[in-house]
């Protein structure tokens, strides 16, 4: 990390404890602009209290020093804590909406760290859309979330305007617009899936009771951590003032992966793929939907005419693939997830195309297809852009499609009996049919 040291154009005044960063609200300054108002100087931060700085730039006008009040700013340090006010002579500010506030939950896990990069870059919400980031983690990675800040600084993303790092989920979620729980604990060795459920879902009872408590009123949660689709149950159900269509879980990486294969299977670019819904669960009982399905705008059963290699190497190909991709490479798809963090992000605020649909982890409550009510299930979801859903109607169903289905509707219900005590629904009561757990949950 670097530390800027002053021209003679501006001053410098102390600041404590770096816990907290905020970035410049400067756009993208050409170097010899910058170089007027200071200079880096590439050395070892210590962990005294780094410069506080504070520029103001006219047009015609040389740099000018401007001294603000400590306590009206929070504690930063590095490039964060630089603040310029570049007037309107910059052309390409102009058009930039207001900044949007992104919490990330596991923020120095590896899916994250793939993640923010997108995030910050703009590739997500658009090259004109300013961000904040605020940063989760423990204790324990406290020093990492400071380590990912620190690469967050150096890659000079002009978009990213704030990032904060903290462990009091309180404190990170104060009013969040989208939320992306990342964080959860992996299934260790003996470990039954009750147990996890448990584990991980007292983790999401405390994130939903602190986004209820500090977050925007209308913040979009994506449910990352495993096992997603109950954990998202949780969040929502201990966050009543947040709407509950408002929660995700990802099984947006599971639809990319079913695109691929029949892509694959078809001889085709995964563009020519469209109309593809993960029902159910992020588990192996999940249902990779072919029926309903379209290769370059035909039925994937016109297409693809071995119906028995759809009905059983490709449905099983798409369940289990993570855990190929762990056994060849050993580790987990966190680049692919965080890239499916990504499309789900920008399928809820890019307009679908006409005639076609996503899937997304959503509360069924309202359902037009008669799933059980009052659990989160992955359905075929449409989006005008503004950060919404509806479900899609014109879909098809047939013995093969609903018999699955009804297999992973009623793991969810198991599982929804198992947290229980953590939704308000009484004394939890563990019946899961079987372990169908996801490899990468291990």
């Amino acid at each position: 990390m670097s530390v800027a040291e002053l021209s003679p154009a501006c001053t410098a005044t102390a600041r404590t404890t770096p816990t907290r960063l905020h970035t410049s609200q400067f756009s993208s300054l050409s170097s010899t602009r910058l170089s007027d108002c200071y200079r880096r100087a590439f050395r070892p931060i210590p962990r005294a209290p780094p410069a506080k700085i504070s520029c103001s730039v006219a047009q015609n006008q040389a740099p000018v020093a401007v001294t603000e009040d400590p306590k009206n700013k929070n504690d930063c340090f590095g490039v964060f804590c630089l603040t310029y006010d570049l007037k309107a002579q910059e052309e390409e500010t102009k058009s930039w909406k207001k900044a949007i506030s992104i919490a990330v939950s596991g923020a120095a896990g590896m899916i994250s760290n793939h993640l923010l990069f997108k995030l910050a870059s703009g590739e997500v919400f658009g090259p004109d859309q300013p961000i904040t980031l605020k940063l989760l983690g423990s204790e324990r990675s406290f020093e990492a979330l400071e380590g990912v800040a620190m690469e967050l600084e150096d890659s000079l993303y002009p978009l990213l305007r704030e990032v904060s790092i903290g462990i009091n989920s309180y404190e990170v979620f104060q009013d969040a617009e989208w939320a992306l729980l990342i964080g959860a604990k992996p299934r260790g060795p003996g470990m039954e899936r009750a147990d996890l459920l448990d584990i991980n879902g007292q983790i999401f009872a405390e994130q939903g009771k602190a986004l209820n408590a500090v977050a925007s009123r209308n913040v979009k949660v994506i449910v990352v951590g495993n096992p997603c689709n109950t954990n998202a149950l949780i969040c929502l159900k201990n966050a009543p003032n947040i709407p509950a269509k408002n929660f995700h879980a990802l099984t947006r990486l599971d639809e990319n992966r079913a695109k691929c294969q029949l892509a694959l299977k078809a001889g085709v670019f995964y563009d020519k793929v469209s109309n593809m819904t993960i029902w159910g669960n992020h588990s192996t009982t999940q249902v990779p939907d072919f029926l309903n399905a379209r290769i370059n705008g035909l039925p994937v059963k016109e297409v693809i005419k071995d119906h028995k290699w759809l009905e059983e190497e490709f449905t099983e190909k798409v369940q289990k693939r993570g855990g190929v991709l762990i056994k060849k490479w050993g580790r987990s798809s966190a680049a692919s997830t965080a890239v499916s963090v990504a499309d789900a992000i920008k399928s809820l605020v890019t307009p679908t195309p006409e005639g076609d649909w996503f899937s997304s982890g959503v509360y069924t409550r309202g359902n037009p297809y008669g799933i059980a009510e009052g659990i989160v299930f992955s359905m075929p979801c449409r989006s005008k852009g503004d950060g919404n859903y509806e479900l899609v109607k014109d879909v098809k169903f047939d013995d093969y499609l609903l018999k699955r289905i009804t297999k992973t509707e009623a793991e969810l219900l198991a599982e929804k009996r198992c947290v229980a005590h953590l939704i308000g629904e009484g004394i939890a009561y563990c019946d899961l049919p079987e372990d169908t757990m996801l490899p990468g949950e291990m």
